[in-house]
């Protein structure tokens, strides 16, 4: 780890309370930026700020929810009058989909998944990319995942709204690299985090259809193997 890396960076991190959110935080906190960490779990968003603290750093932390607009304003506004600046924006929270097929996927569901790892992150963006356009300078990295790239590694729901990160990033990189902004995309397969109950399968049928793909996998990431991609 480069601990100067990200030295005067102001990173905002999303999902920052666990998983690959914290091991975000934690690794560029290492590497000197100054983070600030949002999750709608404050609990686990304290966690992860004694982390920092424990490895000799600071941040700052936002309990948020990213489906909100208002709240996304809230995030964003905060940190640039904190701050006065966005150098990194990590769009890493998401839920998964209980591994519904197309033809057993509820409304709720599906509109809960699409909120989360889809409308978070586009309006994230959105809020941001004026800022780093006037700066002509940033960097946004969303995680998607190898659900984002083919049909067989979760339900509907998770593998569309993935496959829109994947656009998401895709259009951004386009259109602004002229403006100095980079924006990438990780499409990691499985992870060890505590993505939830989500993650709880509702549909045998559906699992049933993905054993073949999800036996290919020889184990399990570690969620700092995907921080250190990140940062």
């Amino acid at each position: 780890m480069d601990s100067s890396r990200h030295r005067d960076h102001v990173a905002l991190v999303t999902g920052a309370g666990s998983g690959i959110g914290r091991a975000t935080a934690l690794r560029l906190a290492g590497e000197g930026a100054q983070v600030v960490g949002c999750d709608v779990n404050a609990e686990g968003l304290d966690g992860t700020l004694a982390a920092i603290r424990k490895a000799g750093h600071d941040a700052s932390v936002l309990t948020a929810d990213i489906t909100d607009q208002a709240e996304v304003d809230r995030i964003v506004d905060d940190t640039l009058a904190r701050h006065g600046r966005i150098d990194v924006l990590a769009n890493v929270a998401g839920i998964m989909d209980w591994f519904l097929p197309a033809h057993e996927v509820d409304d709720d569901t599906w509109r809960h998944v699409m909120s989360v790892n889809v409308d978070g992150p586009m309006m994230l963006c959105r809020k941001v990319l004026p800022s780093m356009m006037e700066r002509h300078a940033g960097a946004i990295v969303n995680i998607a995942s190898v659900g984002g790239l083919g049909g067989g590694a979760a339900g509907v729901a998770y593998t569309v709204s993935k496959h829109a990160v994947v656009g998401l990033t895709r259009s951004i990189a386009w259109v602004y690299q002229t403006e100095g902004i980079r924006c990438n995309a990780i499409c990691p397969g499985g992870v060890e985090t505590n993505i939830g109950t989500t993650a709880v399968p509702r549909s045998e049928w559906g699992l049933g259809r993905l054993a073949k793909i999800h036996a290919l996998g020889e184990r399990m990431a570690q969620p700092d193997e995907i921080a250190s991609l990140l940062s």
